[in-house]
C-alpha cells in the first residue's frame, strides 16, 4: 500500500503503542479526511467504508447501494496530544447530523452520520456528546440528531488510491462538508489547543 500523502508513512502501518483509532462518517469522505489530517496529534487518516455487509467494497459498489456501508474516515491519533472529546467536537460541528441518509445534496445511506467506537470509553463519550449536542441543536431550533453510534466491526480502506488524501491531490476537488453553525461542548480539561 502507498504512503500517506501528508504523513509520508505506510497507510497500513500498525497503530503505535498508546495511540487509538476513531472512525467517523460525515458524508463525502474527502473533506472529512482533510479536516482530521490537519489536526495536531493525528498520526494517520484513511478513507474507506464500514457498517455494511459487503467485503472489500469499491466506491462504485457503495454508491450503487445495497452494501450497507457508509463512507467513513479512520483516524489514528495520540490521545496525549488530541483527545477523543476534541475529535467529537470536530465531528459534530463540521457536518449536519440531523439529515438521516444524506448530507445536503449528497443522498444515500453511504452519507449517513455515523460514529463507530473502538472501546467502551469511546462509546460512553460519544453517547454523552450526542445527548449534549442534540440539546444544543434543540435550543437553536434545529432538528434532532440521526447519528448512529455503533461498535467498529471492520474498516475497509477505499481501494481507489486516488481517493486517499484526495483534497491534497486535487485541492479544488469536491467537498460538501457544512455544519449547522451550532457549537459543540468541550468538556472541562479538554480545551482545544
Amino acid at each position: 500500500m502507498a504512503n500517506h500523502a501528508i504523513f509520508d508513512r505506510p497507510m497500513d502501518a500498525p497503530i503505535p503503542a498508546g495511540y487509538e483509532q476513531a472512525v467517523f462518517g460525515m458524508g463525502c469522505y474527502w473533506g472529512v479526511e482533510k479536516l482530521f489530517w490537519e489536526q495536531p496529534g493525528v498520526w494517520m487518516t484513511q478513507v474507506g467504508f464500514a457498517g455494511g455487509t459487503t467485503e472489500n467494497p469499491t466506491y462504485r459498489q457503495v454508491c450503487a447501494g445495497g452494501t450497507g456501508h457508509a463512507e467513513v474516515v479512520r483516524v489514528v491519533y495520540d490521545p496525549e496530544r488530541i483527545s477523543y472529546d476534541h475529535l467529537l467536537k470536530l465531528f459534530w460541528e463540521n457536518h449536519d447530523p440531523t439529515q438521516g441518509n444524506r448530507q445536503h445534496n449528497d443522498v444515500g445511506d453511504q452519507y449517513r452520520s455515523l460514529i463507530m467506537y473502538d472501546n467502551d470509553h469511546q462509546k460512553a463519550q460519544a453517547e454523552a456528546s450526542k445527548i449534549d449536542y442534540d440539546n444544543r441543536l434543540a435550543v437553536a431550533g434545529k432538528r434532532h440528531i440521526t447519528t448512529q453510534i455503533v461498535p467498529l466491526d471492520r474498516f475497509w480502506p477505499a481501494p481507489e488510491a486516488d481517493h486517499q488524501q484526495y483534497l491534497h491531490k486535487v485541492p479544488d476537488g469536491y467537498c460538501n462538508m457544512r455544519g449547522t453553525g451550532v457549537d459543540a461542548a468541550m468538556p472541562e480539561g479538554h480545551e482545544l489547543p
